[in-house]
């Protein structure tokens, strides 16, 4: 049961002139971003020789990062502008459920980014025979799918916690580590759960991505080609970059202990700009 009915979302404190330079800073951002993966998505669906399953995942993660992103700056860029910088409990635990299930087919599209690559790179003969159109689509829907139904039992839990102290989280986003502090009482039980869940869904990709581009990089320094070994480390280096640096930040942020007390830094921006990179 809860006594708080809605939350106040701090993002940016400071002097008006400063909010309103930050307004706009993420605005632009943002609609690069959009502008950006939208002309990605375009580029995949009307041009055929862009129908190969890299190109396909990658259109696929270009428009997972549209709504991804939109499922926070949107709500950010309000909050920034307005004297209240409220948000319903309903809308934080909305916020909160899409932001993470994005986010984890996030995580997912990048495992299966990295499979691709190695089926392409280490089994090249073969590769045309198991990637096919069919298995592309089961992929991409076992991402969607998988990613959204992972959190609707952390969101449950952590919305079944007593709120009816303080209700101001020192954060962009409804995060789970200032709403655990925000609770009337600890709840370890329910931390740990969100840990260890947290821990399967950042390492179980993670291990799969090292994996697969383990046997890529074996594989490529016996190209008898410097072209070729060329060609394959410029095609997997930026993902790879993005991917350590992405979960490296996804590791410090959810998978400490103690992540309750490090909401302060931004994971929204450093992890879309890094994506936004790489795309």
């Amino acid at each position: 049961m809860h006594f708080v009915t809605e939350f106040v979302l701090l993002g940016f404190p400071g002097q008006r002139e400063m909010q309103t330079f930050f307004f706009f800073l993420i605005l632009v951002v943002y609609l690069l971003t959009l502008l950006g993966n939208g002309a990605i998505v375009c580029a995949v669906k009307w041009d055929r020789q862009l129908h190969t399953p890299m190109y396909i995942f990658l259109g696929n993660f270009a428009f997972l990062e549209i709504w991804y992103i939109s499922s926070t700056v949107p709500n950010m860029l309000v909050n920034i502008l307005s004297d209240t910088k409220t948000i319903s409990f309903t809308g934080c635990f909305l916020q909160f459920y899409f932001f993470f299930s994005l986010g984890t087919t996030e995580c997912f599209f990048l495992s299966v980014m990295a499979y691709d690559r190695y089926l392409a790179i280490c089994h090249p003969l073969h590769y045309p025979s198991i990637m096919t159109g069919k298995f592309c689509v089961i992929l991409i829907c076992v991402c969607w799918v998988s990613g959204f139904l992972c959190y609707p039992v952390p969101v449950v839990l952590i919305s079944q916690l007593p709120f009816c102290g303080p209700n101001i989280i020192d954060h962009f986003v409804c995060d789970p580590g200032p709403l655990f502090a925000l609770a009337c009482i600890p709840a370890p039980s329910t931390e740990l759960i969100c840990y260890t869940f947290n821990s399967m869904i950042i390492f179980g990709p993670f291990l799969s991505i090292l994996g697969s581009y383990t046997l890529v990089l074996r594989a490529v320094v016996r190209f008898p080609s410097r072209a070729g070994r060329t060609k394959a480390f410029s095609t997997c280096g930026s993902h790879l970059m993005v991917v350590f640096l992405f979960y490296g930040t996804l590791m410090v942020m959810y998978v400490s202990p103690t992540y309750a007390e490090n909401h302060h830094f931004d994971i929204f921006s450093s992890d879309s700009t890094l994506k936004s990179l790489y795309l």
